[in-house]
């Protein structure tokens, strides 16, 4: 006996008793309105400035307006937590990054959101190493010098400040991070806003602080802080002249801070992988890739695989380094 495989139109006759005809349907004609994109950060800031380049070429795309809604606020996980908690149909997308996607997990321990559960990565799109900057008047031009400093006024109970975006940040990890490879007490000083640590640092109110290269860029090279080191494993294109802490005989301190496109779990397949799609087109386009990386960014586009794989990486990677913290969230 012969057995015949059901044909397509077989098996689409199918959907409606499986459920599924809405969600083939919607995936048919999506996007019938507009998307919004919410990022987790003011504008002009870094995350900001990923958020609209890569949403306006993103809605030409698309030929559908892209909305992006700045929903500032406790690291990333405000933003967050909305697109975690929206209709699963492809309308609202967040442009998630370490901090409330990696991080925030075993960082807050009533964290309201669940990102391994509520959503799903449609692709990885920059990545930007840390630089560690100290204020220009500071009586430390070089990381040896900084590092002196830092045990003679990090120890016997002292601690040395530095400035970070926010608890459960990259940056305050890599505080942490830097005080144990250095030998010294650390004490983090958390700014609720990015301009509020940048304005602390260009003040000279804390010893040093790590920010983005894509942040930090345009104020060293205004002069306004000294660059000591950046964590990336080479030299970063937009500040040559500046060490990595490899070079410095500190491998260990490698961590950056990555970007990358979410939608609530649930989202039909076809949504996503048409969103994956325009969105890899929209960070190949040159004008896009070229403003991403004069703003200091390396530019990416992975595939849906791809970027769920990176996630499951980095998950446990950050959840030992807070373990090792020490840190205890609410």
């Amino acid at each position: 006996m012969t057995h015949r495989l059901p044909r397509r139109r077989d098996l689409l006759s199918l959907l409606p008793a499986l459920g599924l005809a809405p969600l083939a349907a919607q995936a048919q004609t999506w996007p019938e309105r507009p998307v919004k994109l919410l990022v987790g950060f003011p504008p002009g800031t870094g995350p900001d400035v990923v958020t609209r380049l890569v949403g306006a070429k993103l809605g030409e795309l698309l030929k559908q307006q892209v909305v992006i809604d700045n929903r500032a606020g406790a690291g990333g996980q405000i933003a967050a937590q909305a697109v975690a908690k929206s209709p699963a149909d492809g309308y609202n997308l967040l442009i998630g990054e370490v901090g409330s996607i990696s991080i925030a997990p075993p960082a807050f321990s009533k964290l309201p959101y669940d990102p391994a559960k509520e959503l799903v990565g449609v692709s990885e799109l920059v990545r930007s190493d840390f630089v560690l900057v100290v204020p220009v008047n500071a009586p430390y031009a070089s990381f040896a010098d900084f590092l002196k400093f830092a045990k003679a006024n990090g120890t016997g109970g002292k601690r040395v400040n530095l400035a970070t975006f926010g608890a459960g940040t990259p940056g305050h990890f890599g505080a942490e991070m830097l005080a144990e490879a250095g030998g010294f007490a650390v004490e983090p000083v958390h700014y609720r806003a990015t301009g509020d640590a940048v304005t602390a640092i260009v003040a000279g109110e804390v010893a040093a602080s790590f920010v983005s290269t894509a942040l930090g860029a345009a104020q060293i090279k205004g002069g306004k802080m000294r660059a000591l080191a950046t964590t990336s494993a080479t030299r970063s294109p937009v500040l040559p002249d500046v060490p990595t802490f490899a070079e410095l005989g500190l491998p260990k301190i490698d961590f950056s801070a990555w970007f990358a496109l979410f939608a609530p779990h649930g989202t039909p397949a076809a949504v996503l992988d048409q969103l994956n799609r325009q969105t890899v087109a929209a960070l190949q386009d040159p004008a896009t890739k070229a403003k991403l990386q004069e703003a200091g960014f390396r530019v990416l586009g992975t595939s849906r695989a791809e970027t769920e794989q990176m996630l499951r990486s980095e998950a446990p990677r950050w959840a030992a380094l807070v373990k090792a913290s020490g840190f205890k969230g609410d």
